[in-house]
């Protein structure tokens, strides 16, 4: 462990990590997915009163990076004055409904993920691997329903006591981020409490999870979102890689 290293863990019961940008760097490829996504619906959007220039990296960060995939749809729409009908999960991705494009997006994604694969951050790896030989509970808090497929191809699958995805967040009725549930559930299920436990997150909204939730460490990685966002949405500590806290 390194000696000038400002986290003392052994202060603390688990460690919940965020997948995308945390662990992985499947953040540019969801960025790419959407950026595909909302380029192509908004170049074709007709309504009045709608804002429909170019989607940008300042859009991702504002309305849909961290959030479950509908919500971050919903969110952009909003912010761009176009309202559609939510629709349901089941949506063909041809359909301009809220369901519609999120499936429309994670399809995308899983072709960027099938043909590139994932490589995670050695300086993630170094931190799971010092927490690893601590026996720490380690666990994975994801808004992605594409988690486990990620974590696979990363070769890091074998690694946490518990997978909060956005598939398991629906099945049990959690709100997702900026909502704590899931990172409360999965402290839970690694024998703790918010308190006692540490999130550690790249995006504004799962930093506002963290803090919302009382929990005990709120890391934030700056990956984009920028360390002084992530420290007013309530980050203990802001690194840009975690190698730094192994």
């Amino acid at each position: 462990m390194n000696p000038t290293n400002p986290v003392v863990w052994s202060d603390h019961d688990a460690v919940l990590f965020d997948l995308d940008g945390v662990l992985t760097p499947t953040a540019e490829v969801h960025m790419r997915a959407w950026a595909e996504m909302f380029d192509a619906f908004l170049s074709s959007w007709t309504g009045p009163g709608a804002d429909t220039s170019p989607y940008t990296a300042a859009d991702y960060f504002a309305h849909v990076d961290g959030k479950p995939r509908y919500d971050g749809v919903r969110d952009l729409l909003t912010a761009r004055g176009i309202r559609l009908p939510d629709g349901e999960p089941s949506d063909l991705p041809e359909a301009e409904t809220v369901c519609g494009l999120g499936n429309r997006k994670n399809d995308a994604f899983n072709v960027v993920l099938a043909r590139d694969g994932v490589t995670p951050y050695p300086g993630s790896v170094a931190l799971l691997d010092a927490l690893d030989a601590l026996g720490m509970p380690l666990a994975v808090v994801s808004s992605s329903a594409n988690a486990p497929a990620v974590l696979a191809a990363a070769g890091l699958a074998d690694r946490f006591v518990t997978v909060v995805d956005g598939r398991v967040a629906t099945a049990l009725g959690l709100a997702g981020k900026p909502a704590p549930d899931t990172f409360v559930h999965a402290a839970t299920e690694c024998g703790t409490t918010p308190a006692r436990a540490v999130v550690v997150e790249d995006a504004v909204s799962g930093v506002r999870a963290g803090a919302g939730g009382r929990f005990g460490l709120v890391i934030g990685v700056d990956r984009g979102a920028g360390a002084g966002a992530l420290t007013a949405a309530g980050a203990t500590l802001v690194v840009t890689d975690l190698g730094s806290l192994a």
